[in-house]
């Protein structure tokens, strides 16, 4: 295989700087929005009742993982690749083509998923507390295609059970937005990247069942997501909350799909050498 090209160099940079970067604006911004919202919800919500929730969080995901998968159907990738005069018989084929067709071909998946979980959350908005208990795990399941599907873009599908370690760590740097949750990401796709280069079987770091996988991932929803959306019960206000607070976080795991998929491209093109 040749070398990385001037364009997956300037990739690979930019990967390395999402990496060591803070938060993006768009999640600096939530931040400071909701901060007082948090602080409530910090003062007077016990910390049994986020454990709580952080429980059924993690029960739910293990199952939501697998049910994400049912209907999911990849081929309109493949061909969407193929207009773009991409020559792949098969998904897989994808991870030999060109970078920065794949990464066009990623980033048109954005507008579409950010788009329908912004509905989603407006719609639910507009019905109170009743519809905000359908609209989380609405949300969970669009940011679960998306990341299968961008992995798809890429070459990579990521719908076997024995993937499952690298789109829950790919969720948890979404949802947790911090250096150490994108650095233990980074490490799951380096150990997926010498499986799929044929180096190594894949095995993900944690082992176990999919709520014993998603441990981490819990509380951080339970804390970043759950409790602002509480706020879609507010009059008036709950369409737009709810919109911004799903736009927001469907943006976020996008980003972090983009650039996890991308450097487990480059990864695995440089094993290949």
């Amino acid at each position: 295989m040749p070398r990385l090209n001037s364009y997956e160099k300037a990739a690979q940079r930019e990967v390395q700087v999402w990496l060591r970067g803070e938060a993006s604006l768009l999640a600096r911004v939530m931040d400071r929005v909701m901060r007082p919202v948090d602080w409530v919800v910090e003062q007077g919500v016990p910390g049994t009742v986020v454990d709580q929730i952080s429980n059924a969080i993690g029960i739910f995901l293990g199952h939501l993982n697998d049910v994400s998968k049912w209907g999911l159907d990849l081929s309109a990738i493949l061909k969407s690749a193929q207009r773009k005069g991409l020559e792949a018989d098969r998904m897989e084929d994808l991870r030999h083509a060109s970078l920065e067709k794949l990464d066009e071909l990623s980033q048109s998946l954005f507008s579409q998923n950010t788009v329908l979980a912004a509905l989603s959350g407006g719609g639910a908005g507009l019905g109170g507390a009743v519809l905000i208990a359908a609209d989380i795990p609405l949300l969970f399941m669009i940011n679960f295609h998306l990341i299968q599907r961008i992995g798809a873009a890429y070459g990579f599908p990521m719908t076997s059970p024995e993937c499952s370690p690298v789109v829950l760590s790919i969720y948890n740097a979404a949802a947790a937005n911090s250096r150490e949750a994108r650095g233990s990401a980074m490490h799951e796709i380096g150990i997926a990247a010498a499986a799929m280069a044929g180096e190594t079987p894949y095995q993900g770091r944690v082992r176990g069942t999919l709520p014993d996988q998603s441990r981490h991932l819990p509380r951080e929803l339970a804390k970043n997501l759950v409790g602002r959306k509480l706020l879609q019960a507010v009059p008036l206000a709950g369409a737009a909350v709810g919109a911004g607070i799903n736009y927001w976080f469907t943006r976020e795991t996008a980003q972090t799909t983009y650039m996890l998929f991308r450097a487990l491209y480059l990864e695995h093109k440089e094993r290949l050498r």
